[in-house]
């Protein structure tokens, strides 16, 4: 089995490639010389910038900086100790993982060499990290008798677990959107205006004129038998305006009209009530409750594969070897740090 390859690992949401800033000439400060090979403030920000490619994140409150110079140092530790066994990596071997590490982008060679430009990455600062991967997988291997192996329990269990994390988010996240106050449900009345308009005299609208115009509106509702016969029952009365029909929120109608008009019923008729252009009738056509429709599950929800837990897996353990086994490969180097800010 191949002992790891940088993975990345993304599920739910795509990792981001920013743009790096560009490198200044003064970013090429000597931090350290590991066996007399530097490590300039430049390999720092490059290595911080291949974790953000690969979707590395540091841990909280960690100082990024220091831990990027500790891997560059491993880095060359690992390197120097696999020459011991003669099992230091081979540019062929390197130029393999390139090209692996580009699938894992979905990317060519070509592509990827246009991702690290991006992100303000040499090759050959990529490289570098594979090797260092390559060594101290055939140390571990080798020297430390240690295998990283995941078992099909252990790859079935985490990745549950994961399915379990995004459907969880997916339904906090519709649970979210359904509680929203403006998706709760409301009543529609559907209403009828028809009006009667007065030609008012220079004197203003008088008294006998409301009265002769409101014995006509009565006239109309003896004959109004639902809204579908309103010009019918206007028929032989003088100048009767049937409106259009129209919805209305029924939570925003006046309290009084909405009683009578729920005390009359769908299909009939109140009035006359008083217009600005003289008397009106108003027609309850139709009640209905409008209800947004409830937030659908995406349908294109993409788990991790069985391939890429299992890769988790083994690179979570791998991190764990690492962490323990790293620091012996020190031993021997000559290591001299160059600014106080670093030291050890």
């Amino acid at each position: 089995m191949k002992l790891l390859r940088p993975i990345v690992f993304a599920f739910a949401a795509s990792v981001i490639l920013a743009s790096a800033p560009p490198v200044l000439a003064q970013d090429q400060k000597v931090i350290v010389t590991v066996n007399d090979q530097p490590i300039t403030s430049f390999d720092i920000q490059q290595r911080m910038n291949l974790w953000k490619l690969l979707g590395i994140k540091a841990q909280a409150g960690e100082n990024a900086r220091k831990r990027a110079l500790d891997e560059l140092i491993d880095d060359i530790a690992k390197v120097e100790e696999s020459k011991k066994f003669k099992a230091d990596p081979t540019e062929k071997e390197i130029d393999i993982r390139l090209s692996e590490v580009a699938k894992g982008l979905k990317t060519d060679d070509k592509g990827l060499r246009g991702k690290l430009k991006a992100q303000g990455i040499s090759v050959t600062a990529m490289r570098q990290y594979l090797a260092g991967q390559i060594a101290f997988g055939r140390l571990i291997r080798g020297k430390y008798k240690v295998d990283v192996k995941v078992s099909d329990a252990e790859v079935k269990k985490k990745q549950a677990g994961f399915r379990a994390e995004i459907d969880g988010k997916i339904n906090a996240q519709i649970a979210k959107i359904e509680s929203d106050p403006r998706r709760k449900g409301f009543t529609v009345y559907e209403l009828l205006e028809i009006n009667f308009p007065i030609a008012a005299p220079e004197g203003g609208i008088t008294g006998e004129l409301l009265q002769s115009r409101a014995i006509e509106a009565n006239q109309f509702l003896s004959r109004f038998k639902g809204c579908g016969s309103a010009r019918k029952a206007a028929s032989g009365i003088f100048d009767v305006r049937v409106g259009k029909k129209i919805e209305a929120d029924a939570t925003k109608l006046p309290k009084p009209m909405k009683a009578a008009l729920d005390k009359a019923g769908a299909g009939r008729a109140i009035g006359p009530l008083r217009s600005p252009s003289g008397l009106q009738v108003l027609a309850l056509c139709g009640v209905r409750k409008i209800t947004p429709p409830k937030v659908q599950r995406p349908k294109d929800v993409q788990y991790p594969t069985e391939q890429q837990v299992r890769g988790y897996l083994e690179q979570e353990k791998f991190a764990g070897i690492q962490k323990k086994y790293a620091g012996e490969f020190r031993k021997g180097l000559l290591i001299e740090f160059r600014d106080p800010n670093y030291g050890p």
